[in-house]
């Protein structure tokens, strides 16, 4: 447990960061944690993902955003690392977690309707931090007027 509170303090942010578009933030009955991300929001970046990269630290990540709810399928072509996929719909409520992506597989990932978001992160950290679906995600890319959890 003690162990899980460190992940946790090192990896949330300060409050003044709310909402920075480097940054991903996510609140459950876990607790709040935080990641800086890169964005891939066209389909160009999206295609590309994080494929080829041999490490990524574990405060950071990828978060997909497309430009309306949808189908939303991944796999893990040319991705050498695993990963969790985190797929949010237009509200930032979580409605899927998919735990360590095996590297190179391509098999689809399906991550259900309505994904406005996905979020990559290391392979298992959503079950350390306790992520699952209904936890809520903060990001200036979701719609605020209706976002679950809003920028300040």
């Amino acid at each position: 447990m003690i162990r899980l509170l460190a992940v946790l303090v090192a990896l949330a942010g300060p409050a003044a960061a709310a909402c920075d578009p480097g940054r991903v933030e996510l609140r459950g009955d876990w607790g709040v944690a935080s990641f800086g991300v890169e964005i891939a929001d066209d389909p160009a970046e999206r295609a590309q993902g994080l494929m080829h990269r041999e490490s990524l630290p574990a405060s950071r990540g990828m978060l997909f955003v497309y430009e309306q709810p949808q189908n939303a399928s991944f796999w893990m072509r040319n991705t050498l690392i695993p990963l969790d996929m985190i797929f949010a719909d237009e509200t930032g409520r979580v409605t899927h977690v998919h735990e360590n992506a095996v590297p190179l597989d391509e098999t689809p990932i399906p991550g259900g309707s309505g994904v406005l978001a996905v979020l990559e992160i290391n392979g298992g950290m959503a079950r350390r931090l306790g992520i699952e679906e209904g936890t809520e995600l903060r990001h200036p890319a979701l719609d605020q007027s209706i976002a679950a959890w809003p920028c300040d």
